[in-house]
C-alpha cells in the first residue's frame, strides 16, 4: 500500500513540472493563426485565389472536359465571390 502512495506522490509532482514547461502547453493549446480580421481575409482570399489557379491549370493542360462536376460547380461558386 506504502508503495502506491509513493508512486502516486511521484507522478504527481512529476506532472506538476511538466506542466510547468512552457513548450508542453504550446502543444496543447490551439494556435492562434491570425492577428486580426484582415489578415483572417487575406488568408481566405488567397485560398480561394490557391485553388481557382488549380482549377484553371487543370482547364489549361486539357480543357473543360477534364474537370468533374464537382470541380465545375466549385469553380462557378468562387468565380461568383
Amino acid at each position: 500500500m506504502m508503495f502506491l502512495v509513493i508512486i502516486l506522490a511521484v507522478a504527481v509532482v512529476m506532472m506538476y513540472f511538466v506542466s510547468r514547461n512552457q513548450v508542453v502547453k504550446n502543444i496543447f493549446q490551439k494556435e492562434e493563426k491570425y492577428y486580426t480580421i484582415d489578415d483572417a481575409f487575406n488568408s481566405k482570399r488567397k485560398e480561394r485565389q490557391d485553388e481557382i489557379d488549380h482549377l484553371l491549370s487543370k482547364i489549361g493542360e486539357n480543357g473543360l472536359a477534364d474537370l468533374t462536376e464537382k470541380e465545375r460547380q466549385r469553380l462557378d461558386e468562387l468565380s461568383k465571390k
